[in-house]
């Protein structure tokens, strides 16, 4: 390998430098809404509970994280308020996650914040670069629009 081949940082790393970034970047822009104190926890449940609520291992499958991690998570956020558990009528060893009100309140400062972020992002590379990293991402992750 070239020591110029070399020196051409590897995917894996810019994006998790990537997420870092957006991670700080969102903080950032929540705070501007009144909204902190957010943990990688909030990113990981939130975001994949839907009205009809969600079992913890379907969460970890959408969220690509380990079962015992999300169930972690979900124990913060319940803790938290943020996310309740009720038994599963159709399986009465399991139980549905669903969102409170609280956990709900996040989704508009989340999507104003992400808006914010995206659009300073699409200032520095261009909107049209923005989109092809998207649809890039998306194909990578096998990522459909109905996530």
């Amino acid at each position: 390998m070239s020591t110029e081949a070399s020196s051409v940082p590897l995917v894996g790393l810019l994006l998790r430098l990537a997420a870092q970034q957006w991670g700080a970047d969102m903080d950032a822009a929540l705070q501007t809404q009144g909204v902190s104190g957010l943990t990688p926890a909030h990113a990981n449940v939130i975001p994949f509970v839907p009205a009809e609520g969600i079992q913890i291992g379907e969460l970890a499958r959408l969220a690509k994280v380990r079962k015992q991690s999300m169930a972690n998570s979900v124990e913060l956020l319940s803790a938290a308020g943020y996310v309740t558990r009720r038994p599963d009528p159709a399986d009465g060893r399991a139980s549905l996650i669903f969102l409170t009100d609280k956990g709900r309140a996040l989704w508009p400062a989340s999507r104003v914040a992400g808006a914010r972020v995206e659009q300073d992002w699409a200032t520095i590379v261009g909107r049209d670069n923005l989109e092809q990293l998207r649809h890039t991402l998306m194909q990578l992750l096998r990522f459909d629009a109905q996530h």
